[in-house]
Formats: C-alpha cells, sequence, structure tokens
C-alpha cells in the first residue's frame, strides 16, 4: 500500500494580501486632504440623517455596532454638519406660584428673554428697596402717617382717661401686668393712698383693720369696672386695628404708584400673558409685604429672627419668592443645541430639587430650588445617550420612556434612600427632544422583544458594519484618515508604505482579504503608537517598520497567556507531539481570546473505538465542559459517519472523543473535522501524521466548512513547530474557503517560501485523511465499493467485522442465556 499522497499547497502569494504601493499617488500624508467623513457607514449615515430630520414623535434612533466603529464620533459629527435652519429653543423659566406655592409656574421665554427677566425682576427688587425707604423717609408721608397716628392715640387717650376718673371715684386704680410676653390692665382697689390687691384686703379684714362691708362693696364694683374695662380694652384695639389700616391704606396709596410703575415697564417688556397675570400677584405680595423694604423693621427683624433666617450658615434671601429661577438659559445658544451625557445619572439627566437645611433640621424647597438636567437643556436639539450607562441607572429607563411618550418632562426630588422628601411639584415642561442612543445590536433586540414601549418611542436603527469592502476609494480614504488624525494631534506624516502597512493592519483586523475593518479606534491607537515608535527612531516620517514595530509591541504587551502556555508546551507538561505518526490522535487547532488579544494554540484531541452500540461519545460533554456549538459539531460527526458508512449495515461502534488536558471548556464546531480523523485512525488503525495540525468544520455530507481565526491558528502551530525546530514538513490543514481570510505574518509566509511550512487547503474531510495518513480515502465504484487498501475501504471492513462480532456475541449471549 503505497504511503504518500500529492496534497494541494498554498504558494506564499495567497498567505496575505499586501497593499501595492501604486495605489497611492503621493508621497507622504502631507500631500493629502484630511478624511473628515465616516468611511464605509454610508448604511447607518442614511439611516441617522432620515432620523435626524423626522421631527415626528418616536423616531428617536437607536445606534448599533461594535465599539471602536465610530458610533459615537460619527453621530458628533453629523450634529456638528447639520443645517442650523432649526429655531433656536426658548429660555425655560421657573416662577412662585404665590396661590399655591407648591406648584410653581412654568414659562417658556424667547432664548436669552428668561435671563433678562431675572435680571429685570432682580433689579426691580433692588429699585424698590431704593425708592420705597426713600418715600417712607419723604416728609409729606411723615406727616401724614404722624397725623393719623395722633388723632388715633388722642382717641385712645380720652376714653382711658374718661375710664380713670370713673373708677377713682369708687376707689380703684388702674395698673399694668405682664403675664409672660403679654401685658395686661388690672383694677386694684386704693385704701388710704395705697393701692392693694383684694388678696391683701382680705387679710387686714380678718385682723379687723379693715370693715367687712367696705370690703364687700369694693368686690361689687370691681366685678362690674372688670367687665367695662374690658368694653374700653376693645374700644383701645379697634382704634389700633383702625389706625393700622389707615396705616395701611396710606402705605398702600403712597407705594403703589411707584410700585406699580417699575412692574408695568417689566410687563410692557415682555407682553406676555401668562407673565402679566404673575406680575400683578408679584405686585399683590409685594405690597403686602412693605415691611422688608422699611430698614429699620428690616435690621431689627433680622437681628431678632437671624437663626430661622439662616440656611446651611447663610442668611436666607427675604425676596427669594419674587425671583426668577431660569434653568435653562438659552442665551448664548446659536443652533439647536447638542448634549452628551456621559453619566445618565437621575439627576444628571432629569433634574433635580435641591433641600435647603435650616437650623433644627428643617428642610425647605421652593422654586428657586428646581435644577434642570441634560435632557432638559437638550429640548429643541438632540441628546446622546450611551444605552448600557442608562438602563443600568435605577429608575433612568423608565422614567426616560414616559417622558418621550408623553413629552412633557416634570422634574421630581429623587433620592429614594432619604425620609425627607419635597412636597413641591413643579408644572411639567413641554420638551421636544431628539434621543440618539448608543449601544449594541443583542441590547437592541432584547429591548425589542421585551419592552413593548421599545419600538414605539426607537424607530430609527442605525447599525454600523465593523467592515467594509476593500475598494481603492476606501483605501485612499483610510489614507485620508491618517492625514487628518496626524493633523489633529500633531502627528508626524506618514509615507506610501506607512499607510500600505496601515491599510494592511485594517485589513487583517477585518479578517477577510476583501474587507477593510471600520474599527478605527483601533486603527488610530496603531497610528499614534507608530508615531512613537517613528520619533524614538528619530525618523521625519512614519514607514512601514515603524508600523510593524508597535504591531508587535502591541501584541507584546498583551502576550503573556501565551508565552506561558508556549512555556508549558516547551517543556512537555502540555503534551503536543510535532513528529511522528500516531494512531487515533490528532493536533487540532484552537483559539483563546483574552479580549484584547486572540492567539491560536494546538491541542491534542484523541479518540478511542470499541465494539459496542453508544455511538460517539463526546467526553467533554459528559464532564459539562462542552459548549452548545462543539456539542452540535459532535452531532454532526456522528451524522457523517452514519451516513457515509451505515447505510447498509448498522454500526456496531462506541467512539470517545476528548480534548486532552483541557479543563476550562470547549465551543465551537472548528474541531469536528479533527474529531472525524481521530475516529477514522482509530477505526483503521492508520497512523495520523503529528507535524500536520488540522482545523475546519464539518457537515453532515463530509464537507469542510470555514472557521473563524484560521491565522491565529496557523501562527499558534507555526510558534509551536519553530520552537522545536523546523524540519521542513510540518504544516496546517485549513478550509479551501478560508483562504480568502489570510492575513498571516511575514515569519510564516518566509517559512513556507523557503519550504519549511506548509499549508493545505481541503474541501472535503477524505482529502484531510489522505494528507494525515498517506493513504487514499478511495471514491466509492458503480457498484458500491471502494478500492481496496484505501482509508475508506478500511473503515467499511472494520465496520463490517465489528457489525458481524455483535451478532456472534449476541447469539452466543442469547444461547448461553437458554442454557
Amino acid at each position: 500500500m503505497k504511503r504518500s499522497v500529492k496534497a494541494k499547497e498554498l504558494s506564499a502569494g495567497k498567505l496575505r494580501w499586501r497593499c501595492p504601493i501604486s495605489t497611492f499617488d503621493f508621497k507622504t500624508t502631507r500631500e493629502l486632504k484630511p478624511c473628515l467623513d465616516i468611511i464605509g457607514q454610508d448604511r447607518a449615515l442614511n439611516a441617522i440623517k432620515m432620523g435626524l430630520n423626522l421631527r415626528h414623535r418616536g423616531y428617536n434612533i437607536f445606534i448599533t455596532g461594535l465599539v471602536g466603529t465610530g458610533r459615537t464620533t460619527t453621530i458628533k459629527h453629523l450634529l456638528e454638519r447639520l443645517e442650523k435652519k432649526e429655531p433656536i429653543p426658548p429660555d425655560m423659566c421657573y416662577m412662585n406660584n404665590f396661590k399655591n406655592p407648591n406648584t410653581p409656574h412654568y414659562y417658556e421665554l424667547d432664548a436669552g428673554k428668561g435671563t433678562q427677566l431675572a435680571n429685570d425682576m432682580d433689579g426691580l427688587l433692588e429699585e424698590l428697596k431704593k425708592k420705597i425707604p426713600a418715600v417712607f423717609r419723604d416728609d409729606y408721608y411723615k406727616e401724614r402717617r404722624k397725623k393719623l397716628v395722633e388723632e388715633i392715640q388722642a382717641k385712645q387717650k380720652r376714653i382711658i382717661s374718661a375710664f380713670e376718673k370713673k373708677i377713682g371715684k369708687e376707689g380703684f386704680t388702674m395698673i399694668r401686668i405682664q403675664t409672660g410676653p403679654i401685658i395686661r390692665p388690672e383694677l386694684v382697689p386704693v385704701v388710704e393712698g395705697n393701692a392693694l390687691n383684694f388678696q391683701q384686703l382680705a387679710q387686714l379684714v380678718d385682723e379687723g383693720k379693715f370693715p367687712r362691708e367696705r370690703f364687700e362693696k369694693l368686690r361689687e364694683a370691681y366685678e362690674r369696672l372688670s367687665e367695662e374695662l374690658g368694653h374700653v380694652y376693645l374700644k383701645v384695639k379697634e382704634l389700633e386695628r383702625e389706625l393700622n389700616q389707615k396705616l395701611e391704606k396710606l402705605n398702600f396709596d403712597t407705594v403703589q404708584p411707584v410700585m406699580h410703575e417699575s412692574i408695568h415697564e417689566i410687563d410692557q417688556r415682555y407682553k406676555n400673558e401668562r407673565l402679566s397675570k404673575v406680575l400683578a400677584e408679584v405686585e399683590k405680595n409685594l405690597i403686602g409685604k412693605l415691611h422688608l423694604f422699611q430698614a429699620g423693621e428690616q435690621e431689627e427683624s433680622s437681628n431678632e429672627k437671624q437663626l430661622p433666617m439662616q440656611v446651611q450658615g447663610v442668611e436666607r434671601d427675604p425676596f427669594r419668592e419674587f425671583r426668577v429661577n431660569v434653568v435653562v438659559d438659552n442665551s448664548d445658544t446659536k443652533a439647536p443645541p447638542v448634549i452628551i451625557e456621559n453619566f445618565p445619572t437621575l439627576r444628571n439627566l432629569f433634574g433635580v430639587i435641591e433641600r435647603d437645611f435650616a437650623y433644627g433640621g428643617f428642610t425647605r424647597a421652593d422654586h428657586m430650588s428646581i435644577r434642570a438636567g441634560s435632557f432638559h437643556r437638550a429640548s429643541g436639539g438632540y441628546l446622546v445617550l450611551n444605552a448600557l450607562d442608562t438602563l443600568m441607572e435605577p429608575g433612568v429607563w423608565q422614567i426616560l420612556k414616559r417622558t418621550l411618550k408623553s413629552a412633557e418632562a416634570l422634574i421630581q426630588s429623587y433620592d429614594p434612600f432619604s425620609l425627607l422628601g419635597s412636597a413641591i411639584k413643579p408644572e411639567p415642561m413641554d420638551i421636544r427632544v431628539k434621543i440618539v442612543m448608543i449601544g449594541d445590536a443583542y441590547m437592541y433586540y432584547l429591548l425589542q422583544a421585551y419592552d413593548e414601549d421599545f419600538k414605539k418611542i426607537f424607530k430609527i436603527r442605525a447599525d454600523f458594519d465593523n467592515e467594509v469592502d476593500k475598494r481603492k476609494n476606501i483605501i485612499m480614504q483610510y489614507a485620508g484618515f491618517v492625514r487628518a488624525l496626524c493633523d489633529r494631534e500633531q502627528i508626524q506624516c506618514f509615507d506610501r508604505t506607512g499607510v500600505a502597512a496601515i491599510v494592511e493592519y485594517g485589513v487583517r483586523l477585518a479578517g477577510r482579504q476583501n474587507k477593510l475593518s471600520t474599527r478605527f479606534s483601533e486603527i488610530a491607537d496603531l497610528i499614534r503608537e507608530s508615531d512613537y515608535f517613528a520619533r524614538t527612531a528619530k525618523s521625519k516620517l512614519v514607514r512601514r517598520e515603524h508600523v510593524e514595530k508597535a504591531v508587535k509591541a502591541r501584541i507584546d504587551r498583551v502576550n503573556l497567556i501565551e508565552e506561558k502556555i508556549q512555556e508549558r508546551i516547551d517543556e512537555g507538561t502540555l503534551m503536543i507531539d510535532t513528529k511522528g505518526a500516531v494512531v487515533g490522535q490528532v493536533n487540532g487547532l484552537s483559539v483563546y481570546s483574552l479580549g484584547d488579544y486572540m492567539f491560536g494554540r494546538p491541542s491534542r484531541i484523541t479518540a478511542r473505538t470499541a465494539l459496542g452500540n453508544s455511538g460517539v461519545i463526546n467526553i467533554e460533554r459528559e464532564a459539562d465542559l462542552s459548549g452548545r456549538t462543539h456539542s452540535k459539531g459532535v452531532l454532526i460527526l456522528a451524522g457523517y459517519l452514519r451516513g457515509k458508512y451505515g447505510s447498509e449495515h448498522p454500526l456496531v461502534m462506541s467512539a470517545s472523543l476528548a480534548f486532552e488536558q483541557s479543563y476550562g471548556g470547549v465551543d465551537g464546531d472548528s474541531a469536528s473535522s479533527t474529531e472525524a480523523y481521530a475516529i477514522i485512525s482509530s477505526l483503521t488503525d492508520l497512523p495520523i501524521r503529528q507535524d500536520i495540525a488540522v482545523t475546519g468544520s464539518i457537515n453532515q455530507k463530509g464537507e469542510i466548512q470555514p472557521i473563524g481565526g484560521v491565522n491565529e491558528k496557523i501562527e499558534g502551530f507555526y510558534k509551536v513547530c519553530k520552537a522545536r525546530g523546523l524540519k521542513g514538513t510540518e504544516g496546517v490543514i485549513i478550509p479551501t474557503r478560508n483562504i480568502q481570510d489570510l492575513m498571516l505574518h511575514d515569519e510564516v509566509i518566509g517559512a513556507v517560501k523557503k519550504g519549511k511550512f506548509h499549508i493545505y487547503p481541503i474541501e472535503h474531510v477524505d482529502e484531510g485523511i489522505a494528507i494525515l495518513t498517506g493513504v487514499p480515502a478511495g471514491r466509492k465504484s458503480k457498484t458500491g465499493k471502494y478500492p481496496a487498501g484505501t482509508v475508506n475501504a478500511l473503515v467499511k471492513d472494520r465496520l463490517i467485522e465489528m457489525a458481524t462480532q455483535w451478532r456472534q456475541f449476541a447469539k452466543e449471549s442469547k444461547g448461553e442465556g437458554h442454557a
């Protein structure tokens, strides 16, 4: 039997796409125009433009795609380039509701008018602080006030004098007694020129020093005169109220023209019907609090009531209720606002009602305590949010949905961990904002499936691709991107070889020779790092060698785990053979993904077959170490074996498969062809070459399907073979359909050129087993037979033999049972 099979190999030219220098008609990027366009995202751009221009409710935008594909950069770029035809959003203000202070009034004024109104109100108060005290200091006002006071005091004096004469004739006098803070008049008898109370008189009566009859008459007179004293006291109080009313009227008549004139000027300046009503309330309440403008009374009030009027150690503004709170000031806004909220907490996004803490632990809040969030500041414009951050913040998603559905935003006090709530509930704000949310496809599909409101409020999806067709114009845009980044970050210019190396790296990232990656954050990082190596070498231009050094340095920073695994292989702890041939043992290729780095390494896959009816046993699955995709691959493998070898007789076989020295779990179906080779080798006793590693998934027809990570797998086995010294026979079997994905490192390509390493593309299991065993697989003839001595014939014969042995064993077992 001939033990060699001529296999098709890939030439070095097919192992990597190289960017032709002739593609570029420049010597350095300095000659290029910077590319400020978004590269390769036409689908997403069209969706975003449509979403931004549709002003109907619900047409918010959800952007999906991989991190680093330029999602945030794109939306910033587009929003900055929007036509400035949209109107400037208004200022948003809150003013005190004098009838119901717990529901502050909300007003919208033209951009800049809100701040102007706040300044006008502050100016009004300052003006009144000067004018009203001046009015009160005027001689004419003082004379009128003095005349009113003297008139009432004269009436009071006449009433009191008449009453004092009356009680004096009956042997009484009137004294004033202080009871706590209250001073009240009291009648006491006069005996021998001395005022004595009735307790003292009673003692004199008991001692016989005062006639009892006269004592009783004084008591009767006291009761009668005390009642009259009450009437006199009421008359005096009535005169005091009359005086206060006249003084208030005097104050009103004196101050109202001054105040009305100032407030009317503000009213005429804005000509807003709702604002006019509030200004009327302001005037009414200011006149009711004229004592705030009287300097003497104000100082006295400040001295006597300093503690209650202080908030957090600062004296509270006595005119706070008359001021305007401009929660959103658009006075400097020249275009619809674009707000990018990187910290979408409840406070940051939807505002808050702050609480002022006073002495004694009391809190208070009013219209001046209201603070707007980024959602309100973006009204009339655009708000950009990160989907994951928004969903993770407690309560944000539900409130965002309610706000978008109702188009009204209500600022509340959100503090679930505090017992000190706020009683005020401001009037809701009319909000017209376009939300742009950036997330990934998985999150988008989850929200579509499980949130009924999501599809109503996010009707536009912009999906960013992570790759783009490798066309000449795209390659030139790559070069323009390099120039733009160099200009923006003061990076040295690239020559043509440097740009070509950057483009090739983009192809490697994309994973296919006919594609370029759009993960420009990684491309930009490589450009920066290449500039570092150029400067280190004191080169005025960034060339290919600097880019290659940057790529190597990037790998060196993150490949510690890869080196540790290589050490275990070199010292024999991880058992990998790269020479000789072994029955039932194949070198499969695995990919390790560490997030920021991915590398390949060989794994020993073994198979043992025996007589039985258990079929293919996946040891990894039995040990709960097999992922779903790997388990599916093993089941497909079993289907292939049954279909190819079990059509004429039952497969009486038990085959166990294992990834040796694998303890962390296995997933993916790229080893299914490798497992097929191991089982076939075990059945036929044909040894498998250990200097060849294998990757590729299998379908039930035995066709080899493409897999991922083909570059990393090839390079991983190459490194193992290189560490042991290349003999010239080593190589890797890959699916033919993966040829277009090859972007191997130059070192591997050099070894292939020298014949030190080989890459075999195959399309069917038969091709692979022939390479690994050196025995032709054999094709079935018209009679349904395989050529003698071929792999398939040996498998068929062995399976027939096992079936015969199984029948014989079953017959003998049945006979023994009857015996």
